[in-house]
């Protein structure tokens, strides 16, 4: 008589001649594939990478400084300008990326983060007490205008904390900063309109100064360049509300 539980090894593993037969029969699973290793592939040399846009854009900011001297580079005229090119890029998008929301701030910190901020920074501050909804509404509209103006500094802090008994009735208080020194005051949520919307509180602190940055604007920082972006983003806000509007109405 067979036996048909004789253990045998195969390519796939253990098995045995009662589990082949079940398997057959559709009594047990099939066996796992064999196991395969992945093919190997030997890394490559970086001196042996071709040298062209992909090589210079795949490099970070360091790495594009210490190629300044490279041999590779000596020859070619082409990648040397287009290194500097994205080595400028890198520096204005680090630059960009240093704000982008409304940082909270005590007392203490107040003539670090706002009297010696660079003079090429605009900084928007906001008085607020907690519990207040008019505070609340300003917030949500400085919170959106900080991710669009990531390259201008927006904080916030307790009023009593910046003033000590500064009354409430005064909240929300915006004070708008340059170089050490007090440009603009806004005191009170009726200071931005009946409608509070980041559109009017952008061109509210326009007014006077080109007080937002994109980042992306380059040297035009003029007053009119800045009102006249805001401006812009409005109209582009608009419009697309309309069509989500009309796509709404034609899917009833």
């Amino acid at each position: 008589m067979a036996d048909y539980h004789f253990v045998y090894k195969d390519v796939e593993g253990a098995s045995t001649q009662w589990d082949d037969i079940q398997r057959k029969l559709g009594n047990l699973p099939p066996k796992p594939p064999p196991f395969k290793p992945p093919k190997f592939t030997p890394a490559q040399d970086e001196a042996s990478l071709p040298k062209d846009k992909s090589w210079i854009d795949e490099k970070s900011e360091q790495d594009l400084e210490d190629l300044e001297d490279n041999p590779d580079l000596d020859d070619d005229r082409f990648l040397e300008e287009y290194r500097k090119k994205r080595l400028a890029e890198l520096r204005e998008a680090a630059k960009v990326a240093r704000f982008g929301s409304v940082v909270p701030i005590s007392g203490s910190d107040f003539v670090r983060e706002v009297s010696q901020a660079p003079p090429d920074v605009w900084v928007v501050v906001i008085l607020y007490k907690e519990g207040i909804p008019e505070c609340g509404v300003l917030m949500q509209c400085l919170e959106d205008l900080a991710t669009k103006y990531p390259a201008t500094k927006f904080v916030k802090i307790i009023s009593t904390d910046c003033i000590p008994n500064y009354p409430d009735r005064n909240v929300p208080t915006v004070l708008v900063y340059n170089s050490g020194n007090v440009k603009a005051n806004y005191v009170g949520l009726q200071s931005f309109g009946r409608r509070c919307t980041p559109e009017g509180v952008a061109l509210l602190l326009c007014q006077s100064d080109p007080v937002l940055n994109d980042g992306l604007s380059g040297n035009d920082r003029s007053r009119q360049a800045v009102i006249d972006g805001v401006r812009k983003r409005f109209i582009e806000k608009v419009v697309t509300e309309h069509e989500d509007v009309d796509d709404g109405s034609s899917s009833d």
